[in-house]
């Protein structure tokens, strides 16, 4: 578009969302617009960074627009390494820099590195030394109010401003440097403006109209306002904060521009010459990869063939033809495509960290390649188990290999230093936050002064689904959409949080992703690091970090493999014994077992209780349905996982050709894997394998056009099969359907082997393997509780922490019980809240010199307190660490200040060379105070060992309800995450907290805390039930909750419709009531009419049945007759003890348990039904 005097205009300022929580304006909107107003550039010039240029620079080609690839720099008033300047204002000045060409390009990525990497204070700052040596193929600006030559014209200050126009002028020349207008509507910048011009024209200097763009749309202002709020953690109705002066700072049309600067037409007819000088043009084809340094002078190729080939007898003992044929197709691709350094590196590291003694293994479609399985880079033998190359490495694509690799956590940066090392170029690799649904409903709502607690009633009603947009909440949640319609403030905050839904939030640093580089990385890409971390990361992500030619890698610390290598390096510990994973039988019928009894705590990708479920149902007895199972095991196929099992187990199944039926012989008939989809087209429709994964990948991702393209081929090929065109029509259509849910089976059967790994350890070194998994969960609370929980179960005992006994870690006692080895887990000294490694450390060292300690006082004595202090050792006590030497906790609280007193007066006696009250040294005996008497009540000790380590250790105090709970509850809180929106449930525990909140429509609502022995949920009481339960819902109650499930938050919470009192289990959660009743010699009973008339004065839901002891020991249990249900409340059973001994009564819960129950008086006549003789059996109904 042209202004009406026909003169062009392009905008070389502008801020995209990667100028974090400033800018709000999204890339391919901004081009789109730059494109539809007949802009032919437009630049992105983003507060001291690059993270947006790529892709910047690809959409503006796709569009058909120029990119100019820019930066707006913050620039130190002198030495960037000098932090000078309490406020951030003036701690630098913006400077605006375009790269005119390649070499500009270079030279901008070397500069928004050296912000980062050396001149960071408060911003990333270059200064002018570095502006200089690197100003080749840059262009730059006077830049906007924040650059220190307007600032000098605020100040008044003509002379320092044309001096710092004059330096700007000597490094870039006439040519490259320009004055920069702005005009928003700000008196300010109204008032430089002529004298910008009179400078402009002094020195030669030819002026630019710029606006200074932060967002696309003139609508778009106040949510760029709330996004700096968000930024500055201010309210908008904050007087002194943050805030854009007017509302002009958005992409304005060229129309716009030249109203604005009518007076000045040559600086929007320059800013067509400035698109004219910036021609970047960047090579997205050459890669970058470094060079494995061979042994020898032989070629990379050969070298890899020669170990591929060492693998390959190593692993397949005969290398056949098949074999061979693979190898040497999967090579013929690798050498032609270039990648053979790729491979020889990941060998080299992972090697290296097996050589550790680091466990790692790749995951994903890198398992594809028989390659890499020789290698040793990859588990799964891609023969054995249908894996095919296409569908890692597609022959007729140039695109880099990616081979994912999980590493041991407690090695992975010991592996990157080596390749850091060796490979001399590497980086981790950056990620971006960015505000999701929830998040930015909850930031606005707060940057807009709504209540905390409205807040999060608002953004609760978001649900937790993956990736879920604000729109599409309010399809799913239709409170959300009738409080948009119906409330203003809500229909505000939803507006404006669509705005900024999507926007980048904070850089990060990505989990797993390494950058390697053949020369310095800031040849390729501009390099970041936050001042919190050391690390050096890219300022571009994963995907572009390889679209510019280099060569990541994914190292993902996986915890699993760490406690694997924990659990074999405790067993060598106490064998001797060596574990070689990789020679574990795959058929061991007891690792199956364990499966199928649903014992999958701590198996990796098997913990979920819907994942327990599913093996209990099908009763795996085969790797391939581990591999199954995690396929299925997600939304969508999950649909399938009954027909899979019914099959398994017998079912009948069929498939439209014998060739389908083949291909999908593995899975009963189910597509499950995109390997079988791919299979499929290829046998079925003769489509080659490489064209047929492309068709599965597109078949997941829903593109239709790909898709369309191969139906008729595949019709073509099958009907050369002999495949009839309406079961071809029918087989595509299975496909279609099918293939969208269809699973990486590489992935898959990488991650089963790894389950049945940590399977086989549980099943066989049960004790080591649960210590090493409390190791490595030490931090979270709720995995402790439930790994302590299945301990029980399994039979081992978890020992409290001992400061005689425990090492940092949890461990195996061996003389924890009866000295019978691998017995019980000690207790980590590490786990007890508020201790670190350093106090551990301490008291090791002590115990080593000194032996076990057999007092307080001896330990504060002998250990360093300046390590080890009150602050540490008061949890100690409360954890019972101390129990060991006798003493009562509360004694030793109550002296724990005397003790730390005389214990530091010993110590400083004797660094200072004094000695001891009786001679000598460091021997002398420790002080010892008389120890009060008593011990806290049996709530408080278990209060205090909750509070020092998160859960109760010694004594639940809901041991003595266990049976209870355990008879009535349907579920327990740990299982709750695995169970749908809505389901019914009835929870079993403990009250640990209550508090009261208001509703917005101030009604008072209940939030209770519900502990069970695996773990807590937060139960809703909603305000119409507060006043019935509240007086049941006292803390340490031991309470039934019933509800539902509510999954709308990231954690499960219970939504209470009913709240039973432990004592009214049996009344209220009975559902069954046996009446026994032993045979006699007698004739004629009088009993059971005394039963019939007694049900009849007490009607109600729960069903009595009678069950006879026959004389030949035989019981036989009878429903009474239909429609007597009575209820078994007090009364009831005050009356029914005077008639059946109570011992002779169950009560049973809708699990078919016996509820323990207490009758409410002493029965009367205990003895009476002794003396009545029963009926013949076969004659009796009550």
């Amino acid at each position: 578009m042209t202004t009406p005097n026909g003169t062009g205009f392009v905008h070389l300022h502008v801020h995209t969302h990667y100028s974090l929580l400033d800018g709000a304006t999204r890339i391919e909107p901004m081009v789109e617009r730059a494109k539809s107003l007949d802009m032919p550039a437009v630049a992105i010039t983003d507060h001291g960074n690059m993270f947006g240029v790529i892709e910047f620079y690809h959409a503006a080609v796709a569009a058909g627009v120029k990119p100019i690839i820019g930066c707006e720099a913050y620039i130190a008033p002198g030495d960037r390494r000098m932090k000078q300047g309490s406020r951030i204002k003036d701690a630098s000045y913006h400077l605006l820099l375009l790269a005119m060409n390649n070499d500009g390009y270079q030279n901008l990525m070397k500069l928004a590195s050296i912000g980062y990497l050396e001149g960071f204070y408060y911003r990333p700052r270059i200064d002018m030394e570095t502006l200089a040596a690197h100003s080749t193929g840059l262009l730059c600006t006077s830049t906007c109010l924040g650059a220190e030559i307007p600032q000098a014209l605020l100040r008044h200050d003509r002379k320092r401003a044309e001096e710092v126009a004059e330096a700007y002028l000597k490094i870039f020349g006439a040519d490259r440097f320009f004055i920069e207008l702005q005009d928003h509507g700000m008196a300010e910048q109204r008032m430089i403006n002529p004298e910008l011009i009179d400078i402009a024209t002094r020195l030669g200097v030819p002026v630019i109209a710029t606006n200074d763009v932060h967002y696309l749309d003139h609508d778009d202002a106040e949510a760029h306002d709330v996004l700096c709020c968000i930024s500055t953690r201010n309210l908008v109705t904050d007087e002194d904060r943050l805030k854009f002066p007017t509302d002009q700072f958005y992409f304005k049309t060229p129309d716009e521009m030249a109203a604005l600067f009518e007076s000045y037409p040559d600086a929007i007819a320059n800013t067509l010459r400035v698109a004219d000088l910036c021609n970047v043009d960047l090579d997205f084809k050459t890669r970058h990869a470094p060079v494995y340094r061979l042994p020898d002078e032989r070629d990379e190729n050969q070298y890899l063939r020669e170990l591929v080939y060492d693998g390959a007898n190593r692993k397949y003992g005969r290398v056949s033809d098949e074999i061979r044929e693979r190898i040497d197709y999967e090579l013929g691709v690798i050498t032609e495509k270039g990648f053979s350094g790729y491979f020889l590196i990941v060998w080299d590291f992972m090697t290296y960290a097996r050589s550790r003694g680091i466990p790692c293994a790749a995951r994903g479609s890198g398992c594809s390649a028989v390659v890499s399985f020789c290698l040793d880079i990859s588990m799964p033998d891609p023969l054995r188990y249908g894996l095919y190359f296409e569908r890692f490495m597609d022959p007729d694509r140039d695109e880099m290999p990616d081979i994912d690799v999980d590493i041991c956590q407690n090695g992975r940066a010991e592996v990157i230093e080596y390749v850091r090392r060796k490979y001399g170029h590497v980086a981790n690799i950056i990620t971006f936050g960015t505000l999701k649904a929830k998040a930015a409903v909850k930031d606005v709502s707060r940057v807009l002064g709504m209540g905390f607690k409205e807040a999060n009633e608002l953004t609760n009603l978001i649900p937790a689904e993956l990736n879920v947009t604000i729109e599409r909440a309010m399809e799913l949640e239709p409170e959300l959409r009738q409080r948009y319609e119906t409330d203003g403030e809500v229909r505000r905050i939803i507006d404006i949080a669509k705005r900024v839904e999507g926007l980048s939030r904070h850089a990060g640093v990505h989990a797993a992703g390494v950058v390697v580089a053949d020369t310095a990385l800031d040849e390729f890409l501009p390099l970041y690091k936050s001042p919190s971390v050391e690390q050096i990361v890219t300022q571009y992500d994963g995907p572009t970090v390889e679209r510019v030619g280099l060569l990541k890698f994914d190292l993902l610390g996986l915890r699993t493999l760490t406690t694997i290598a924990r659990t074999r390096e405790l067993v060598e510990r106490a064998t001797g014994e060596t574990i070689d994973m990789d020679r574990l039988d795959l058929t061991d019928p007891r690792v199956y077992e364990l499966f199928a009894r649903g014992e999958t705590r701590g198996i990796f990708q098997f913990e979920s209780g819907g994942m327990r479920d599913v093996v209990m149902r099908m009763k795996p007895n085969r790797i391939e349905d581990l591999i199954a199972a995690n396929a299925l095991f997600r939304p969508g196929p999950m649909q399938y996982i009954d027909a899979y099992i019914a099959r398994k187990h017998g079912e009948p199944w069929k498939t439209p050709h014998p060739i389908m039926t083949e291909v999908l012989s593995e899975t009963y008939g189910i597509m499950v894997y995109q390997e079988q989809v791919s299979r499929l087209v290829n046998r079925l429709g003769g489509i080659e394998l490489k064209r047929a994964f492309r068709l599965a990948k597109a078949i997941s991702k829903k593109k239709t056009s790909m898709i369309e393209a191969e139906r008729a081929p595949f019709y073509e090929g099958c009907a050369r099969n002999g495949v009839s065109r309406d079961a071809a029509e029918h087989v595509f259509e299975d496909i279609l359907k099918f293939g969208g849910y269809a699973f990486n089976k590489a992935h898959s059967t990488g991650y089963a082997l790894i389950a049945h790994q940590t399977a086989w350890l549980k099943a066989y070194y049960p004790v080591e393997f649960m210590s090493a998994l409390l190791t490595f969960e030490m931090g979270n609370t709720g995995k402790v509780v439930e790994y302590i929980d299945e301990c029980r179960k399994m039979g081992i005992e978890v020992l409290p922490p001992d400061v005689n006994a425990s090492n940092n870690d949890f461990t195996v006692d061996r003389t924890g019980v009866g000295g019978e080895a691998r017995s019980a887990i000690r207790f980590g000294l590490c786990a007890v809240k508020g201790f670190g490694e350093k106090a551990a450390a301490a008291i090791r060292a002590a115990r080593d010199d000194g032996g076990p300690f057999d007092s307080l006082f001896d330990f504060c004595e002998r250990v360093d307190l300046t390590a080890c202090g009150r602050s540490a050792v008061e949890p100690l006590i409360n954890s019972g660490a101390f129990d060991s030497t006798g003493a009562m906790r509360k004694a030793l609280t109550l002296v724990l200040d005397a003790a730390i007193d005389a214990g530091g007066k010993a110590q400083s006696d004797k660094r200072s060379g004094q000695m001891g009250l009786f001679g000598g040294d460091a021997a002398a005996k420790p002080v010892e105070l008389k120890l009060p008497t008593g011990e806290w009540t049996e709530a408080e000790m278990l209060a205090r060992e909750k509070a020092a380590l998160g859960f109760y250790i010694t004594r639940h105090p809901l041991v003595n309800a266990g049976p209870l709970i355990e008879s009535c509850a349907t579920s327990r809180t740990v299982d709750l995450g695995s169970l749908p929106e809505g389901t019914s449930v009835v929870l079993g525990g403990l009250v640990t907290a209550s508090r009261s909140v208001m509703t917005r429509t101030q009604k008072k609502m209940s939030l209770i805390t519900l502990e069970d022995l695996t773990g807590t949920v937060e139960a809703i009481v909603f305000p119409n039930d507060v006043p019935r339960f509240t007086a049941m819902l006292k803390p340490d109650a031991v309470v039934f909750l019933c509800g539902e499930v509510d999954r709308k938050r990231e954690e499960p919470s219970l939504r209470v419709t009913d709240v039973i009192p432990a004592a009214d289990a049996a009344r209220s959660l009975g559902r069954n009531i046996v009446i026994e009743i032993p045979a006699t010699d007698g004739e004629g009973s009088d009993i059971l009419p005394a039963l019939r008339e007694l049900f009849r004065g007490y009607p109600g839901e729960q069903m009595p049945h009678l069950r006879f002891r026959l004389d030949d020991g035989i019981c036989v249990t009878m429903r009474c007759s239909r429609g007597i249900g009575i209820l078994f409340d007090e009364r009831l059973q005050t009356e029914l003890v005077r008639l059946i001994p109570p011992e002779h009564i169950s009560v049973l819960s809708a699990l078919n348990r016996p509820i323990p129950w207490t009758p409410p008086v002493e029965p009367v006549g205990a003895g009476s039904v002794r003396n009545v003789p029963t009926r013949r059996a076969v004659a009796l109904t009550a």
